[in-house]
């Protein structure tokens, strides 16, 4: 089972790297894929070729289709990263507008509406929030999270607010966690 973990955070210290490292030593010796789209680059920009590409008028391209090849290999998807504004940073957000598309990710017709085509991949998300995820769910930001990336995709999704203010003291703590994840800004 290959495990592909996006991680999206500009800080290579920071806690989203820090558990998406944590979460590849578990997984192991399974296949584990890191995709640090901040390190690699990913341009989130949604172009004029990406949705020719999303109307089925033109190919993706060539870093889209990366992407997707990436995914492709892929039984489960985990996406690592910070919330900010009650939402995950903007180039997570544009990977997943430029990456999961009309005629790859799903279908769409008006007679049928849309019909899914990622059926074997598994989903979880790891949002790392700056409070416990009592109080994530209180304040509905896993149900704002999950209704913005849930529609037109099958996902499982697996959502946890890490990082409580709480466990930031706590003495048998060895990493130190980086301040700036609590903060509501990129």
């Amino acid at each position: 089972m290959h495990a592909l973990l996006v991680v999206v955070n500009p800080e290579p210290g920071s806690l989203t790297h820090h558990v998406a490292r944590r979460l590849e030593a578990a997984l192991r010796p399974s296949p584990v894929e890191i995709a640090d789209l901040a390190e690699e680059g990913f341009d989130p920009r949604y172009t004029p070729a990406d949705r020719l590409a999303y109307q089925q008028r033109g190919g993706p391209p060539p870093d889209v289709l990366r992407e997707q090849r990436r995914i492709d290999r892929a039984d489960h998807l985990v996406l690592v990263f910070p919330v900010y504004w009650w939402s995950m940073p903007a180039l997570l957000k544009g990977w997943i507008d430029r990456v999961f598309i009309n005629g790859w990710a799903f279908d769409y017709a008006p007679s049928t509406g849309i019909q899914p085509r990622l059926h074997r991949l598994t989903t979880h998300l790891l949002p790392i929030a700056g409070d416990d995820a009592g109080l994530y769910e209180r304040h509905g930001y896993g149900h704002a999270l999950r209704t913005q990336i849930e529609h037109g995709i099958v996902w499982t999704t697996a959502a946890a607010a890490v990082a409580s203010r709480r466990s930031r003291t706590s003495p048998s703590r060895t990493t130190p966690r980086p301040r700036h994840e609590t903060s509501n800004k990129p």
